[in-house]
């Protein structure tokens, strides 16, 4: 268990530290692009976006979570397997790209034509990276994956901000992902180099079948669940109005991303150790639970109260219409951040078929909510409002099958985890609150840093004096052994 422990530790340390200075490399790029480019230009970019990344479900049909479960694959069936990515990635990218003329023609937009046929590149080549990346995940190479991350981001962000400044209008949307997706094959063929063969090494690929099936049937049904709304605010609504949700909704994802995307990777190379312990799985989860909830529900509200200077301070004045949208998607950031993390759950234990199971109930209850804010009620806000009721829903019943399903227990442990957290998110709304009206006619920078100021001195002071975490300790321990 110390073994584990202190290998997720450190494999979280090396991810945050490439996830938040993407963050904040993310938020420069954004910032310096969103004073250049116009909201229904990013509305078209966003329209593209989702479309590729349907395509890009198919590219890894669950492969990737299959080769960090399976112990017993082979050096041969790795590079089966990569032959398999190869060429089912040439096909889908040359789908893809035909796939461009009815696209542009069903929106009615030629410039989603060309965005659509450049980012098949981007298709292609992230294709072509599944088995390398893979089996750095697999090797638990985290600090390698960082700093190969943040050279990544960082270079395709300056070289986005180059060509925005060059007049390259919504085209330097588009560069960061394809230039991004060569260089990371490249960077982690280079590590883990495959041989290729004309084959599609179907042998290989029957191994992890079983598994990957329900993976791949779960992401696809996660990505209507995640695009829909963009999809249908885009048809039914107008490319403005996509823009200011689109801005509103990737702002609240941040944090999201930037929290699960430096756990769950983590989570599951390390717990797929104990798929056949699965008592000692949930207790070590739980133990992740509490430290998200800590973070997360007290997030949720200081998103919520700095959703108007960090909308404007970021992107500028004309984006104000997306802060009412960001309001009310940053409530969902708690139930988000946690529930995120179940998909590592559900794979390290071997149990993908209720990963499925939770991710259908969670589609249709995402789609409906959708639907009901943009045909009933025909505005955005309607449409965030119901995004929080489905992804409520979708997380209760989540871990009530999880519990009665794969951990086969009861769910007392896991409702404690919450208690203190819900205390101290509590104290900080009513603390938020009334700072947010003694504030009200200063600026907005200004006003910013005393929420989030006062957010943090609130924050440690509670997890400190309740003796929550020894954070200072932890802090120093944790440094201590990295010299």
């Amino acid at each position: 268990m110390a073994s584990i422990k202190k290998q997720l530790l450190s494999g979280i340390f090396f991810t945050a530290i490439a996830k938040y200075s993407g963050m904040i490399i993310s938020l420069v790029v954004s910032a310096v692009l969103s004073r250049l480019i116009p909201p229904s230009e990013f509305g078209i970019v966003a329209i593209a976006t989702v479309i590729i990344t349907f395509f890009g479900i198919f590219t890894d049909v669950g492969i990737s979570p299959a080769i960090i479960q399976n112990k017993e694959l082979t050096n041969k069936d790795y590079s089966n397997i990569f032959s398999f990515t190869v060429w089912f990635g040439v096909i889908l990218a040359f789908l893809f790209y035909i796939s461009s003329w009815p696209i542009a023609s069903y929106y009615n937009n030629s410039t989603l034509r060309t965005l659509c046929q450049l980012l098949s590149i981007n298709l292609l080549f992230a294709s072509l990276n599944i088995v390398p990346d893979s089996l750095l995940f697999k090797a638990k190479e985290f600090k390698f994956l960082a700093i190969r991350t943040f050279w990544v981001q960082l270079t395709g962000g300056i070289i986005s901000v180059i060509a925005a400044l060059s007049g390259a209008g919504l085209y330097a949307l588009i560069i960061n992902p394809i230039f991004s997706s060569v260089l990371l094959f490249i960077i982690s063929f280079r590590k883990y180099p495959q041989k290729i063969s004309l084959s599609f090494g179907l042998e290989s690929i029957r191994k992890i079948f079983s598994f990957s099936i329900y993976q791949f049937l779960f992401s696809v049904l996660n990505y209507f669940s995640r695009n829909i709304d963009k999809l249908l605010i885009g048809k039914y609504m107008n490319m403005s109005s996509l823009g200011f949700y689109e801005k509103s909704y990737r702002l609240m994802m941040l944090p999201i991303q930037n929290i699960t995307h430096v756990v769950s990777p983590v989570m599951h190379p390390i717990f797929s150790d104990l798929q056949h312990d699965i008592k000692e799985l949930s207790f070590s989860y739980e133990k992740v639970i509490r430290i998200l909830a800590f973070i997360s529900f007290p997030l949720s509200v200081l998103l919520f109260f700095i959703a108007k200077e960090l909308t404007i301070l970021i992107f500028g004045p004309q984006w104000m219409p997306s802060v009412a949208i960001f309001e009310i998607l940053a409530l969902t950031c708690g139930t988000q951040i946690i529930l995120s993390t179940s998909g590592s759950i559900f794979q390290a234990s071997n149990d993908t078929r209720s990963l499925l199971i939770c991710g259908l109930f969670s589609s249709i209850v995402t789609v409906a909510a959708i639907s009901i804010g943009i045909f009933a009620f025909h505005n955005l806000e309607a449409v965030a409002w119901g995004i929080f009721v489905a992804f409520s829903l979708s997380f209760l019943q989540c871990y009530i099958w999880m519990y009665k399903v794969t951990f086969k227990r009861s769910m007392i442990g896991f409702w404690k985890q919450y208690f203190s957290p819900i205390i101290l998110t509590i104290i900080t709304s009513f603390m938020l609150y009334f700072a947010n009206r003694a504030l009200e006619n200063m600026s907005l920078l200004l006003t910013l840093i005393i929420k989030c100021f006062l957010f943090l001195t609130l924050w440690v002071s509670y997890v400190h004096f309740t003796k929550e975490f020894d954070i200072f300790a932890k802090i120093s321990s944790f440094f201590k052994s990295h010299k």
